[in-house]
């Protein structure tokens, strides 16, 4: 029998998930490749035999995404499947014609594929974008969950920079837990605020072990989704975060749009600095696509630990690195609180930067007098804390949510901005979780 050649597209996540659940034990058909894009230092290595299976003793090799047309003539690839998020539907469709002008087919997994049935309750807190303020949400839904009395477990879209057989089942309870891992920045950023709200969080690379260990500890399992992916699991309340900065956005980004039509609930965030014609095309598109979804209004006001501090300084505003880059976003909650707590300038760092942060202001020209928190492992940590402490500035201002210093060390003064979700009106996200859960 021939099996079928398939090359997966992805970054270090909904690949490697959609591989196991469907690929894996699948002896019809044959992953050949990952590709890999947006994540650094992913490419050239390969998915190890210990999580590949049986079926692939030597595991499967990971390229770089920029050699896809070569791997489908050197394999004579059926299927390219297309497994990443946080894209328009046009930079989806350039790939798709790639690939269909070579004579292979182009696939999107959907959820009735992907998607793993849990034994618990479980709420999915995701968004059209990323940056729409799908963390803080999540923290709002654990928030809500624990006062109601119920033993919450988050499970975290996965972050597999590292060792990935190492990786396949994550436990995080502690911050011990965060450096015996060796988390990135990325990583710690999501980990860290449900530690400090004394949660358990799980992540890693195989979701069906992780459930099923997850469960074992969770009365109410919370999904923390990553970019704007769908969940792995089928969830019982599919909270979807959409943002009114950006509203032509929520359908027109894969698969933030398909999020959108699976809402139980929309949270439109921001609305205290949006324009009211930003607030209502979002709601129009809520209408439009998910005209049963409830729709809750939310603030992400910041809190600055010493606003006294930025007032006429010459500030560095570190923001959160995934929301300037793939997410788009022009400015974050570090550029709100300098302006707004009259920071006197705020410092370029641009010619400073050394390294992969020199590469990251190339490859995304829009972030411009900012510095993204960009930490995907030991070496790209090196050269962020080398650019900071190059920069000739009297403050740094940080509006990552964890605080840098535990990991880099930072010569300037520090300040650090945060930011929780404020629900603005009725109904509210408790009175949505006392009704499904109660």
């Amino acid at each position: 029998m021939i099996r079928q050649r398939i090359i997966i597209m992805g970054a270090a996540g909904r690949d490697f998930h959609n591989f196991n659940v469907h690929f894996r034990e699948n002896p019809n058909k044959e992953v050949v490749a990952f590709t890999a894009t947006q994540i650094p230092n992913i490419e050239e290595r390969e998915y190890p035999h210990e999580l590949a299976g049986p079926l692939y003793p030597e595991g499967i090799p990971i390229s770089p995404e920029s050699e896809l047309a070569s791997l489908i003539r050197e394999h004579a690839v059926d299927t390219v499947v297309f497994a990443y998020s946080d894209v328009s539907h046009e930079y989806v469709m350039h790939k798709a014609s790639e690939v269909l002008a070579m004579g292979a087919d182009f696939c999107l997994m959907g959820a009735g594929t992907t998607m793993l049935q849990g034994q618990k309750p479980m709420v999915s807190v995701c968004a059209v974008r990323t940056g729409s303020g799908k963390s803080q949400t999540t923290r709002r839904v654990c928030d809500i969950l624990q006062e109601m009395g119920r033993e919450v477990v988050v499970i975290r879209h996965p972050m597999p920079y590292g060792d990935l057989a190492a990786q396949a089942v994550q436990r995080f309870a502690t911050y011990d837990d965060l450096d015996r891992h060796d988390c990135t920045i990325e990583e710690r950023e999501e980990y860290e605020p449900h530690i400090d709200r004394g949660l358990i969080v799980y992540a890693g690379v195989d979701y069906e072990p992780i459930l099923r260990q997850a469960e074992e500890e969770a009365q109410v399992i919370v999904w923390d989704g990553g970019n704007n992916d769908l969940p792995f699991y089928r969830p019982d309340l599919h909270i979807v975060v959409a943002d009114p900065l950006r509203p032509d956005h929520s359908r027109r980004y894969h698969p933030g749009e398909a999020n959108l039509y699976m809402a139980d609930v929309v949270v439109i965030n921001k609305v205290d600095t949006a324009d009211p014609e930003g607030i209502l095309q979002v709601r129009e598109d809520v209408h439009s696509v998910a005209p049963d979804a409830i729709v809750i209004e939310a603030a992400s006001p910041i809190f600055v630990e010493n606003p006294a501090a930025i007032r006429g300084k010459r500030v560095l505003v570190i923001e959160d690195g995934p929301t300037l880059t793939h997410g788009g976003m022009p400015y974050g909650a570090g550029t709100v609180a300098a302006r707004r707590f009259g920071a006197a300038e705020l410092v370029d760092p641009r010619s400073q930067a050394v390294g992969s942060i020199t590469k990251t202001f190339e490859s995304y020209p829009h972030i411009g007098a900012l510095l993204p928190a960009m930490g995907y492992g030991e070496a790209q940590i090196a050269e962020l804390e080398k650019t900071i402490n190059a920069v000739d500035c009297d403050l740094v201002l940080t509006a990552t949510p964890i605080d840098l210093r535990r990991i880099i060390d930072v010569r300037h003064p520090l300040d650090r901005v945060r930011y929780e979700l404020q629900v603005i009106g009725e109904p509210t996200l408790k009175e949505v979780l006392i009704g499904r859960f109660g």
